[in-house]
């Protein structure tokens, strides 16, 4: 077996095992090599999406981790990394997704927005935040915080659409979070707003509830984390937007800006 294969093979079985070890779950799952660790899978998949043990981390190519994907380093833009992502078949959304969604906004914004990964209206227009929650958030960013939408970075953790909006999977986090963390480290901003229950657990790799990590700075990899409530959970919840804005208005004045 080729050495790079076989690295590639033991990143996404340290992927699955870190997670599992994080959310307390023994043993290799039902199925021990997912789409994204099968040898046919020449691009591989990535070390654990779990916080800080991401330091292992994917997108530390740059750091010359052995574990880190392929041409990785290599992506000096976000133009150039989502040349390297391609048309990804790193792991079992692809099949079915209609449009990748990458990413959109400044590649020097100083205000990153996460989310968990694309739904229906993502899926069909190739970008991140344009469904009925996209246009929530897109109202706190333009009304809220008097900004653009294209003066920020919205990116998710993954970039097909699960099936169902589904909570992505390990091995599909696995495959995909390497390309967050380089968009992370591309854009560098000074703030991440992790939107959801999903994207502030995995980004800082813990298990709280969103309900307790919201309205409380976080850190993740030297750049502050700002949890807040998903945009979907506010249409459902509307009488927690005023939460919502509190922690905006954190992020306002941890950037600096008038509230």
């Amino acid at each position: 077996m080729p050495q790079a294969t076989l690295l590639q093979l033991l990143a996404s079985l340290r992927a699955v095992l870190e997670r599992q070890r994080a959310t307390g779950v023994r043993g290799l799952p039902r199925d021990p090599l997912p789409a994204s660790m099968r040898p046919a899978d020449s691009a591989g998949a990535a070390p654990s999406p779990i916080g800080r043990p991401v330091a292992i981390a994917a997108a530390d190519a740059a750091s010359g981790d052995l574990f880190a994907q392929p041409g990785l380093a290599q992506a000096k833009s976000l133009e150039t990394l989502r040349a390297h992502i391609g048309d990804c078949q790193r792991c079992k959304l692809a099949p079915g997704r209609t449009n990748l969604v990458f990413g959109v906004g400044s590649p020097n914004a100083e205000l990153m927005f996460v989310g968990e990964g694309p739904g229906h209206d993502e899926d069909l227009q190739g970008e991140p935040f344009v469904g009925r929650a996209g246009q929530l958030l897109t109202e706190i960013i333009t009304k809220g915080m008097k900004l653009r939408r294209q003066d920020v970075y919205i990116a998710n953790v993954v970039k097909c659409r699960p099936p169902g909006n589904r909570n992505p999977e390990p091995d599909e986090i696995g495959s995909c979070m390497p390309f967050l963390i380089r968009q992370i480290e591309l854009v560098r901003p000074q703030v991440i707003v992790a939107l959801g229950t999903f994207a502030a657990q995995t980004l800082l790799g813990v298990r709280t509830p969103i309900t307790r990590l919201r309205g409380v700075w976080h850190d993740y990899r030297g750049v502050k984390v700002m949890p807040t409530f998903h945009p979907a959970y506010l249409l459902r919840n509307p009488a927690d937007k005023k939460l919502v804005w509190a922690d905006i208005k954190s992020v306002m004045a941890e950037l600096g800006m008038p509230t």
